[in-house]
């Protein structure tokens, strides 16, 4: 500090007495005792005694005001007054302001900042600091917040600093509100920090230079988190693996990046109780850039929080690549064993008499559920396993102990297959006492149980088209026997509505069974090419009344929705029975939303189905908000007889037959479903491309001329061929009334046999398909060695596609599913022969 610099506080608080009261007092004084010398004696001494008694009442008053502190001599000033000792003497530079700028006080330091020699020359705080853009910025930040009587701190850089100290200076700001009796007045403290920024770039010089040298040098250096991030990667680790030290900071790597999964899962391994800091030591591999490994030695450290949770890793890398700078000293099979334990895709542990687990290599941590590290084999297998007699066995020296299946613990349902193989006991009796080799197997469980789940849905299917096919026949009885009966009887007849009652619930068995040939996939499907936005719109009223007045319906057309080939009424029934699902799942209400679109073949990849091949399809979607399915029944739902509904409510075929008709229209179908917010199923159903030959004939159908009324009537010779007595005899009876010819046979071969006794002269074959001895399309291959242009009709409860597949490629003939009327029957017929 110069010598001219002012070294005392600047105080303007206090406001001391003025000198004129006192002469003003004086004169008052002098003037009253000049006055009392020109009055009567008489009159003057009692004025004279009472003045002196007014001087004695207010002398007496002061001595006790000045007794309890009342009054104070020479003002505030002259106490000794300690806080105010410690400011004037504080370090920091401390100016209190009224006003805008009024300085009412200043202390020694500030003076000394501000290099003032007297209380003229002294300046505020705002035009002390002048400086860069920054500086004014910060400073009108304080004046506001003094102006607004708010706190507030800055930090401002100056060049040059105050008072001359340097080129550079740092000092903190700080303005601040304080209260007084006549208002409210501002606290400025300035302080220098200077020194401690100096501090703190030489502290920051110095790491700097301590990081230099780790990330040169010769061995690497990571941290891992608990999340597996690496957040730190020294320059030698990160030239090994020829990765960029820029990606850090913002993301960075992952452990998965630069190790291999064995490498990755053996360090996440580790674990430890709370307190605890493991040092592990791993020979991995680890994984460059270019997916080439790098086999290294980690020497891993990591600190567990009292939570459990594993702080960030320090681990030490060291290379083991023979001739690389830099590489560990250990040979080259202990290298090459290192890369062979971890790397074999068998799970390899060694464990005491216990049971507890001595070493193990990455496989054998994958077999446990993330985030945790078996301490001993029992970890591994659930209760009543039968582990423990296996390990007894084991360590009594038993070696042809047959594998060990288990169920791994953890909610995935995985499970392994161990093989237990004891060794030799060591001296101190405490060492390595069986070598445990152990496979997971639930890839393989789970394709075990497909095939059978696969094997039973088959078994069931054909037991279905079984029963469907030998009750198709005895509707077909009824069918028949009951057309003759109406035939035979007016309406008024008193028996005509029970014969109606026949045939009407004759035709609703019959939907039992196309609803079992569905699950079956073996119904009856007349494909035709439809716009399933007209599909739906004609369903909407009957939507609408199906899911009740509680439920909303929304449906969502797509725009130019590309065409499909389906069966019109199964595809109706397909969306009704998801409708009466979706309602039945809404008891108290919701919304059911049916939605259409295209799905281009490149969107079939980003909709998450494995299972969907990439080609164009139509999506049709349905919706609801309901209860939704529980996971477990997911896999289920579309197994026959599977039902959640109570006893009585459901049969359990109706997503059996969804599924069946999606499937052999060719779609695919999905659901989605979450427990309290809804299920959605979604079909996709393929987009379909008309051919050259489809195109004329709708072309020559256009064209053609209406069609005159239907004649029933006809001639010809027919044989019909039929393993159930009482359809053949029917069926005879129908062909015998509108005019032909029939021969009936009950086989295969005898209709053979009658087709070679007429010498060809039969104009047409009306056969059923399945029969014993011989089936129809064997008697089809029979007839036309015999005769090329014989003329076939099948008859069958099963699907035309299920028979054709054995028959010879190109070979023609008309088909009709069973069961069929009288009418369906002879207009087949006709058009055979015609």
């Amino acid at each position: 500090m110069s010598g001219s610099t002012a070294t005392t506080a600047i105080d303007r608080s206090d406001k001391p007495g003025h000198i004129g009261l006192i002469l003003l007092v004086a004169g008052l004084l002098v003037g009253a005792a000049i006055g009392l010398g020109f009055l009567a004696n008489e009159w003057a001494q009692p004025l004279i005694l009472g003045l002196l008694a007014l001087l004695s009442v207010v002398g007496v008053f002061g001595l006790f005001a000045y007794a309890i502190g009342l009054v104070q001599f020479a003002g505030r000033a002259a106490r000794n007054d300690l806080t105010k000792l410690v400011v004037d003497g504080a370090d920091d530079g401390i100016v209190v302001t009224e006003g805008e700028n009024d300085i009412v006080y200043a202390n020694e330091s500030y003076l000394r900042l501000a290099g003032a020699t007297g209380a003229n020359d002294l300046k505020p705080v705002g035009r002390l600091l002048t400086g860069r853009a920054d500086v004014s910025e910060a400073i009108y930040r304080l004046a506001t917040a003094a102006r607004e009587h708010r706190r507030l701190v800055e930090e401002v850089r100056l060049e040059p600093a105050l008072n001359g100290r340097g080129e550079v200076g740092w000092y903190r700001v700080r303005v601040s509100p304080v209260r007084r009796e006549n208002g409210t007045a501002t606290l400025w403290t300035v302080s220098d920090i200077t020194p401690e920024r100096e501090r703190q770039e030489n502290a920051f010089q110095e790491l700097q230079h301590a990081i230099d040298y780790l990330d040169h040098a010769p061995a690497g250096f990571l941290s891992i988190d608990a999340d597996g991030e690496v957040s730190y990667l020294n320059a030698t680790l990160s030239g090994w693996l020829d990765f960029d030290l820029a990606r850090f900071g913002s993301g960075g790597l992952l452990l998965e990046d630069i190790c291999t999964p064995a490498a990755a899962a053996l360090i996440q391994a580790i674990r430890g109780q709370p307190g605890d800091v493991r040092v592990e030591v791993l020979d991995i591999d680890l994984k460059r850039r270019n997916g080439s490994v790098l086999p290294v030695r980690l020497h891993h450290q990591v600190a567990f929080g009292q939570d459990g949770r594993a702080g960030p890793s320090r681990t030490l890398v060291l290379n083991r690549t023979a001739g690389e700078a830099g590489a560990d000293s250990g040979s080259d099979a202990e290298v090459r064993f290192a890369r062979f334990f971890h790397s074999t895709p068998m799970a390899i542990a060694t464990v005491d008499r216990s049971g507890a687990i001595l070493r193990s290599n990455a496989a054998f941590a994958r077999l446990t559920p993330a985030g945790v590290k078996a301490g001993s084999i029992q970890d591994l297998a659930l209760p009543g396993s039968g582990l423990d007699k296996a390990l007894a066995e084991t360590m009594e020296g038993r070696s042809a102990l047959p594998p060990l299946d288990i169920t791994l613990p953890g909610e995935e349902g995985r499970s392994a297959r161990l093989y237990l193989t004891p060794v030799a006991a060591s001296e101190e009796g405490d060492g390595e006492r069986a070598i445990v080799y152990a496979l997971e197997t639930t890839a393989e469980r789970k394709l075990r149980d497909n095939m059978d789940q696969a094997g039973k849905m088959q078994a069931v299917g054909q037991l279905a088209g079984g029963i469907a096919h030998d009750f198709n026949n005895v509707l077909q009885v009824i069918i028949n026997a009951s057309e003759f009966l109406l035939a035979s009887h007016r309406p008024t007849d008193p028996s005509f509505p029970d014969i109606m009652q026949i045939k009407q619930n004759a035709y609703r068995a019959a939907a039992l069974v196309r609803q079992l040939l569905a699950f079956s996939r073996r119904q009856t499907l007349r494909p035709q090419v439809l716009e399933l936005g007209e599909v739906l719109s004609d369903l909407s009223l009957m939507l609408k009344r199906v899911v009740a007045d509680k439920v909303t319906l929304d449906v969502r057309q797509g725009r130019d929705l590309w065409p499909v080939k389906a069966d019109l009424g199964q595809l109706e029934q397909v969306i009704v029975n998801l409708a009466v699902n979706a309602r039945d799942a809404m008891p108290d209400g919701g919304k059911l939303t049916v939605r259409t679109r295209n799905v281009p073949r490149e969107d079939c990849a980003g909709l998450g189905h494995e299972a969907l091949p990439a080609d164009e399809y139509v999506l049709l979607e349905v919706a609801d908000t309901g209860t939704g399915i529980p996971q477990e029944h997911l896999d289920k739902i579309f197994e026959p007889f599977f039902t959640t509904k109570e006893v009585g409510k459901g049969t359990g075929l109706g997503l059996s037959m969804v599924y069946g008709i999606v499937k052999q229209t060719g779609g695919f179908v999905f659901v989605d479903s979450t427990v309290g917010k809804g299920t959605a199923f979604q079909i996709f159903l393929p987009r379909h491309v008309p051919s050259a030959e489809e195109i004329e004939a709708e072309t020559a159908a256009k064209e053609a001329p209406k069609k005159l009324a239907a004649d029933h009537t006809g001639a010809g010779v027919i044989l019909l061929v039929e393993d159930e007595d009482a359809v053949r005899a029917l069926n005879a009876r129908m062909l015998v009334s509108r005019g032909y010819t029939v021969h009936e046979a009950a086989s295969g071969v005898e209709a053979l046999n009658i087709f070679l006794e007429n010498d060809g002269k039969i104009d047409l074959v009306v056969s059923d398909v399945v029969m014993p001895e011989m089936d129809g399309p064997t008697l089809l291959g029979e007839l036309r060695k015999r005769n090329p242009n014989t003329k076939v009709v099948f008859v069958s409860g099963y699907a035309e596609e299920a028979f054709r597949k054995n028959l010879p490629e190109g070979e023609g003939f008309q088909f009709l599913p069973k069961p069929f009327t009288m009418k369906q029957l002879v207009e087949t017929v006709k058009a055979a022969m015609g």
